[in-house]
């Protein structure tokens, strides 16, 4: 699967782009900002769409912004969306990635190699005296 076009994409925070730690920050998913930063650069939108409100929320995108991540709307669909209860708050994403998906978070390698269509680099093995009659 190999995604063209500039998605618009949902991204949990506990559990996902940070380890559970709630009400807490937990420390950063590995290659969680990496990729999410790959992803901007590609043109993606990042939305951050989380359980957190409040001055939770608030912590949770100061520490992204800290870590190189200005998403393009926070719990909503658009920045100029307001609140409403005529509206449903499922926000319009393409993709949701989220740490309660069936079958758990893949991990930000994958989740990049899937959006982008590539494979990671190969590490080449050092020889090693053990190796030399390999």
């Amino acid at each position: 699967m190999k995604f063209t076009e500039h998605l618009i994409i949902a991204v949990d925070f506990d559990g996902t782009i940070v380890e559970d730690a709630y009400p807490q920050i937990g420390k950063p998913m590995m290659f969680a900002f990496e990729t999410l930063k790959k992803l901007q650069e590609k043109g993606h939108r990042l939305i951050l769409w989380t359980y957190r409100s409040g001055i939770k929320l608030d912590e949770a995108v100061r520490f992204c912004e800290e870590n190189g991540i200005h998403f393009y709307a926070v719990n909503k669909s658009f920045p100029e969306e307001t609140f409403s209860n005529e509206l449903s708050r499922k926000i319009h994403a393409d993709l949701f990635i989220d740490d309660r998906n069936i079958g758990g978070l893949l991990g930000w390698g994958e989740i990049y190699q899937m959006l982008t269509n590539t494979t990671p680099p190969q590490i080449e093995k050092k020889k090693g005296f053990f190796n030399l009659f390999k």
